[in-house]
């Protein structure tokens, strides 16, 4: 391998895991992904600790529990100084590009209150070098784009809304009004393409965020993406027979579902209900998309190869959350359950193994430290995950973890949410933990409210065991593991340092 190290860390909104291995895996062509399997090394009980994707993107690119960063919400800020991939690879010479966004809630302690910085959720996080603005709610670069293309739209909503070929009612599998070549990701993909090759050529090695908003809704898909696959094919999510008998399940899991409506999840269909016929044809749209996502990574792929640079960079795939997808009778990522969390990860190193599929729980925090050891910088004590390099190398550490954990907050401070009025839960307690070991999951809430804990060796999600003196020692004790894991896990940004007549000293 060359003394030159590049990274690309490639990030996919809302992709399921199970779309590369699982139970959806069989219904959708990603053959650009399964290729970088065989050639990389993927984790497949990996989970995001914390959603939705300011907060999940808040602790991947800190490294951070969110009980530390405590940028928890779309719109909480992300404090100023909290040390960033992008801060660490500054320091050791890297110039952090971004391409797309990181969602990034700007802290208003340190910006006058007219900046525009203080005026969006979806800031780029401090440290990196924005190379083309690509955000969900603004992308102001690909609207341009589109207009110059002779697109013709009212508002930016209605770009994502589906267009009937034939002028009539849209149907929700209709394609979008832009052609593939034209799509938001193959615009970002053509953008990257665009800026890196003179980067082969630079005595210093790069690093680039790439990350792609596909298949993050609204679910609309340009041809032939948004008829790629026949609805009527896949299966119908995993749920119990009723509404009713979710619901009863727990006070949370009700709040939920009414607070994941399937028409929040496409433009134009206000009144849409979730039949069996409109999940299964969103569920082959987020297929197509993610197809779409795919035939772009090829090319990103495609490039490094072709450039002589696959051979020199550190290559990361991987998504901020999962997806509910209809799973459950629910839509979105503020869930408990492992759709919204479970997600995909995939490290192609120069020089490490290839094709192992590893199967001990690994965490979103420990991409970043991962990336942070591999070019030789420092892991600031700050960083709550652990560096996947000794699998890479095909050397598992002996004290590796053996369980995940991922937090969820549901409060608003300025208009409680649903989940604040049905449980009567305060800014404070409207939160939860998730611990998951090889068999069990403990779902345990902040608020005086029962927990949740599925047998995976039985019935799994589909069954509250909680309340089962069978399982009445396994509460317990996941329950103190939880307590243990937080007290272990606590911000350590400062606690290592020692003032003392010599000066702060650091072990």
């Amino acid at each position: 391998m060359s003394e030159k190290q590049n990274v690309l860390f490639i990030v996919i909104d809302q992709l399921r895991a199970d779309c590369l291995f699982g139970g959806l895996a069989e219904y959708v062509d990603l053959p650009n992904l399964r290729a970088l399997m065989d050639d990389s090394i993927t984790f497949a009980r990996h989970f995001s600790v914390t959603n939705p994707c300011g907060p999940s993107r808040a602790s991947l690119l800190t490294g951070q529990y969110a009980m530390n960063h405590r940028s928890v919400r779309n719109g909480t800020p992300l404090r100023h100084d909290a040390p960033t991939i992008a801060s660490e690879m500054r320091k050791a010479g890297y110039l952090p590009m971004l391409f797309g966004y990181t969602d990034t809630s700007q802290d208003p302690r340190v910006f006058d209150a007219n900046d525009p910085a203080l005026k969006s959720y979806e800031f780029a996080m401090p440290g990196f070098q924005e190379m083309v603005e690509m955000r969900m709610e603004m992308s102001f670069p690909w609207r341009s784009h589109l207009k110059t293309q002779g697109y013709q739209f009212d508002t930016y909503a209605d770009v994502y809304k589906p267009v009937s070929p034939d002028g009539g009612a849209p149907a929700l599998n209709d394609p979008a009004l832009y052609s593939a070549e034209d799509s938001d990701t193959a615009f970002l993909t053509n953008r990257f393409l665009e800026t890196m090759p003179a980067y082969a050529d630079a005595e210093q090695g790069w690093f680039a965020h790439l990350t792609y908003l596909r298949p993050h809704p609204p679910l609309v898909a340009p041809a032939p993406y948004n008829r790629m696959y026949d609805p009527d094919a896949l299966p119908l999510p995993t749920r119990l027979a009723t509404i009713e008998a979710e619901d009863s399940m727990h006070g949370f899991l009700a709040a939920t579902r009414a607070n994941s409506k399937v028409s929040g999840f496409v433009e134009g269909f206000p009144d849409l209900e979730p039949t069996d016929e409109t999940v299964r044809t969103l569920r082959s749209v987020y297929l197509g998309l993610t197809t779409e996502v795919d035939h772009h990574i090829g090319r990103v792929v495609r490039f490094l190869k072709d450039s002589g640079q696959y051979d020199n960079t550190l290559l990361v795939v991987t998504a901020d959350h999962g997806e509910m997808l209809g799973d459950r009778h629910s839509w979105g990522k503020m869930s408990v359950f492992d759709a919204a969390y479970h997600t995909p990860l995939i490290i192609h190193m120069p020089g490490g193994e290839n094709g192992a599929h590893i199967t001990a729980p690994t965490e979103s925090i420990d991409i970043t430290p991962t990336i942070l050891e591999w070019i030789g910088q420092a892991v600031p004590d700050a960083m709550n995950g652990r560096s996947l390099l000794p699998f890479l190398h095909g050397t598992p550490p002996s004290d590796w973890r053996t369980f995940s954990f991922s937090e969820l907050d549901f409060a608003d401070p300025l208009e409680p949410t649903r989940w604040q009025q049905d449980l009567g839960t305060g800014l404070a307690d409207s939160c939860l933990g998730i611990l998951r070991d090889d068999r069990f999951t403990l779902v345990e809430f902040a608020a005086d409210l029962p927990p949740l804990l599925f047998d995976g060796s039985a019935k799994g999600e589909l069954e509250n065991v909680a309340g089962h003196t069978e399982h009445a020692e396994t509460l317990a004790h996941m329950t103190r593991e939880m307590l243990r894991h937080r007290m272990r896990h606590m911000d350590k940004t400062l606690s290592n340092w020692m003032i003392t007549p010599q000066g702060p000293r650091h072990p």
